[in-house]
């Protein structure tokens, strides 16, 4: 979407600034390739409604003519993702910020994570794309939002019973 409208680019970093990194074209080529709407307005903190009607707007087009759909406030935190409790933990914002993608990385460190054990991942904005991936290969996660931080803190296990990815 980026590539046929780069001038959205300025309305994502608008609805949240955790869009910044998006304006590297490396992240913005790997990363804008997969995400899909809502990912993206989950990695940015704002319902897909609002992001599409944003999206509309920015474009010029009438809003939808159906009413938006109300919004899901996030769950609370699960027992096991307490800060408390990493064994692992990798900053991926020095990869983000050098335009590399750090998922490899992510999937090998997910991979090594033994039974009971939590990982924390820090990025820029909530990694959506990187949730679903991990939920399909028997991962758990819980990203942690504090507008006040540089960063998205997000909390993983291994689902009790799951296997993982190799």
């Amino acid at each position: 979407m980026l590539d046929r409208w780069p001038e959205l680019l300025g309305t994502l970093v608008e609805l949240s600034p955790r869009f910044r990194a998006l304006e590297q074209p490396l992240l913005r080529k790997t990363l804008g390739r997969v995400a899909t709407l809502r990912q993206v307005a989950t990695a940015g903190g704002v319902g897909p409604e609002t992001l599409l009607a944003r999206f509309r707007a920015a474009s010029g087009l009438p809003p939808l003519a159906a009413p938006p759909a109300v919004e899901t406030p996030p769950a609370g935190r699960p027992a096991w993702a307490h800060p408390a409790a990493v064994a692992a933990r990798r900053d991926a914002r020095v990869d983000v910020e050098a335009g590399a993608h750090p998922l490899p990385h992510v999937l090998q460190d997910l991979a090594a994570l033994g039974d009971g054990e939590v990982y924390e991942l820090l990025t820029p904005f909530i990694p959506a794309p990187l949730l679903d991936l991990a939920a399909r290969d028997g991962y758990e996660s819980y990203p942690e939002l504090d507008p006040d931080a540089p960063f998205v803190r997000t909390l993983f296990r291994r689902r009790p019973g799951a296997r993982g990815a190799p």
